[in-house]
C-alpha cells in the first residue's frame, strides 16, 4: 500500500499508543506487516516529526511515547506544576545555569514541559536520562532556578 506521510504518521502513532514499542526497526516491522514500506530513516523522520520521546517502563525498559501535548502547543501552568512536582527532586544554580535531578529515565519528561511552558527566562533545555540543564536568558538564573524550586516545591 502506498500510504502518504500522513497516514503512515498516523499509524506508527498508534503502534507507540498500543505496543510498547523500544526501536526504530520494530517499527519497521510493523508498517511492513500492514503492507507500508518504510525504512529506519524513514521510521526516525516520523518519531522526530511526531515529538516521540523514550520513556522507561516499569522493568526498566525504555519506549517510545509521545508526549500528552503537541510540540507546539505550550503547556498549560497546571501541567507545568504537575510535572515540576511529580519529577523533580533538586534544582541547582550555577548563574545562568539551572542543573534539575529527577529520577533515572525521567529528564526529558520535564524538559519537554518546560521548553513547551513558554516561560520567558528559559532559553531551553538539554535533557540526559536523570538530569537536565535548563539555560536562562542572561542574567536570568537566580529568578528562573527561583520559580523553578517553587513550582517543584521543593
Amino acid at each position: 500500500m502506498a500510504a502518504s506521510k500522513a497516514q503512515r504518521q498516523h499509524r506508527v502513532a498508534q503502534y507507540l499508543t498500543d505496543h510498547g514499542i523500544g526501536s526504530q526497526q520494530q517499527l519497521v516491522e510493523l508498517l511492513a506487516g500492514d503492507g507500508i514500506a518504510a525504512t529506519q530513516a524513514t521510521v526516525s523522520r516520523d518519531l522526530e516529526d511526531l515529538g516521540a520521546i523514550k520513556v522507561r517502563i516499569p522493568g526498566g525498559t525504555t519506549v517510545y511515547a509521545i508526549p500528552e501535548l503537541p510540540t507546539d502547543q505550550l503547556a498549560p501552568s497546571d501541567h507545568l506544576r504537575r510535572v515540576l512536582s511529580e519529577w523533580v527532586v533538586q534544582v541547582d544554580r550555577s548563574s545562568d545555569l539551572i542543573v534539575l535531578r529527577t529520577p533515572p529515565g525521567s529528564a526529558h519528561v520535564v524538559a519537554s514541559a518546560l521548553d513547551r511552558a513558554g516561560l520567558e527566562l528559559l532559553l531551553g533545555t538539554v535533557a540526559g536520562d536523570d538530569t537536565l540543564l535548563a539555560i536562562a536568558v542572561q542574567d536570568s538564573g537566580r529568578a528562573l532556578a527561583e520559580f523553578l524550586h517553587r513550582t517543584a516545591g521543593l
